[in-house]
């Protein structure tokens, strides 16, 4: 390998054990629109014994909030509390200038909740729509997510993500030694309800969901030297998927689940591989002397981009999977990697540099008109994954000397951060919609 090829290399791996852990993630939005719809989210009525664990209004109000398309109107400047249609009284709502006015009720019935919810649109005086759901107590946070992504369904006419998941690493230095402790976490979509599904005292590294939202595949150094692995989410199961001399690395689930493609330097260079999963049946799909890696599948599978060295730095390029014709997609600045498909295949988010040197950005590239757009203006950014309503982009960056999740939409108007309580994080990958 080229001196230029070892350093690449190097530094991709020090931006992976450089970092230390921890579990839940806190929000902190730190660009927002001036543009976002005022809406009245009035606390729910609980008619049942004890404390509910979760505040369900509140929940729905930092769900939409965190979107930047919406505006909740702060719980002290309510005007009533209502929680049901004939309770409405729409005058006092136009008093605070509100679009919309979400109320509910929770009661308890035997062992389960009943959830009962209308949303009104206040300048019209409509009802839009309501609706009862049903959990057990362990649930209330799950189904409050999934009241957001009603609302916000109802509201913009494209699917909410509230309800989905993401993954991430941590690595914690051990006290008063030079190793680490690896973790592979699982949380909600707000950073919040994080499980450890994974330690290790070796780097994990490019977790990748399943379609199904049941797998991740993800890299792990746990023998001396990469590999990949599929575990189950649930359950944690898991088996080794290769083991091949050299590199294993960069796993990417196919569209309908049968197959990973992946970075093997089985035959002395690191190149984009396909493994039938059912056949298990391995495919080399590029074949030059540059390091060809991080593959990414098109929505419609017929295609791969993946990031390669052939043009003398790292520079996005697509593969027909029928043809087996390559052509290079990036072209402005020195700097583009770890490219993601939109969910439509209208638009790739990568990680991208200008040629002058500078900023990590995360940018977005029309694949259309060829048109990049920047979208963040952090030091180091890096692993864009994208949500599955293709509006927002999570990936990891530097804030000072700590490592953080940032959030920005695809339009690039809001931005906000999930730290963690103490140390770092990194290797974000959103899951696929869970309901």
């Amino acid at each position: 390998m080229k001196p230029r090829k070892q350093v690449w290399w190097l530094a991709l791996i020090l931006l992976v054990i450089s970092f230390n852990t921890q579990a839940n993630l806190t929000i902190r939005i730190t660009q927002g629109s001036d543009k976002a719809t005022p809406i009245a989210l009035v606390p729910f009525a609980w008619r049942g014994s004890g404390a509910l664990p979760e505040d369900v209004a509140r929940i729905v109000a930092d769900n939409l909030e965190r979107t930047g398309l919406f505006a909740p109107v702060p719980r002290e400047n309510l005007v009533s509390l209502p929680s049901e249609a004939s309770e409405v009284i729409y005058r006092d709502w136009r008093l605070l200038d509100v679009n919309y006015l979400l109320v509910g009720s929770i009661a308890e019935e035997n062992d389960q909740l009943r959830i009962n919810y209308e949303l009104f649109d206040v300048v019209s005086q409509e009802r839009i729509f309501g609706e009862t759901v049903t959990a057990k107590r362990s649930q209330l946070r799950s189904r409050a997510h999934f009241v957001s992504d009603r609302i916000y369904e109802k509201l913009t006419g494209q699917r909410g993500i509230f309800s989905t998941r993401m993954a991430y690493v941590t690595a914690e230095q051990l006290s008063g030694r030079a190793d680490y402790q690896f973790r592979l976490h699982v949380a909600d979509a707000d950073g919040q309800r994080s499980r450890t599904i994974l330690t290790s005292r070796e780097p994990l590294l490019s977790p990748d969901w399943s379609p199904d939202g049941k797998k991740l595949a993800y890299v792990s150094f746990e023998r001396g030297r990469p590999a990949i692995y599929i575990q189950e989410v649930a359950t944690g199961s898991r088996y080794q998927l290769t083991n091949f001399r050299g590199l294993n690395g960069a796993p990417a689930w196919s569209p309908d689940g049968k197959k990973l493609a992946m970075t093997l330097s089985r035959d002395g260079n690191p190149e984009i591989y396909i493994y039938h999963l059912e056949e298990k049946r391995l495919i080399r799909v590029t074949h030059h002397y540059a390091i060809d890696t991080e593959p990414s599948w098109s929505p419609d599978g017929k295609n791969i981009i993946f990031t390669s060295s052939r043009s003398g730095g790292p520079q996005i390029y697509r593969v027909n999977l029928q043809s087996g014709n390559i052509d290079r997609l990036s072209f402005e600045g020195n700097y583009n990697a770890r490219a993601r498909y939109s969910p439509d295949g209208k638009e790739i988010f990568m990680v991208h540099r200008e040629s002058g040197g500078g900023l990590f950005s995360i940018a977005g590239l029309n694949m259309d008109t060829g048109r990049l757009r920047t979208l963040t203006t952090s030091p180091l950014d890096e692993s864009p994954s994208v949500a599955p309503n293709g509006s927002m982009v999570i990936y990891a960056l530097m804030q000072g000397d700590q490592g953080v999740l940032g959030v920005v939409s695809t339009d690039g108007r809001i931005q906000y951060e999930l730290p963690a309580e103490r140390g770092d994080v990194r290797e974000p990958a959103w899951s696929p919609f869970l309901n």
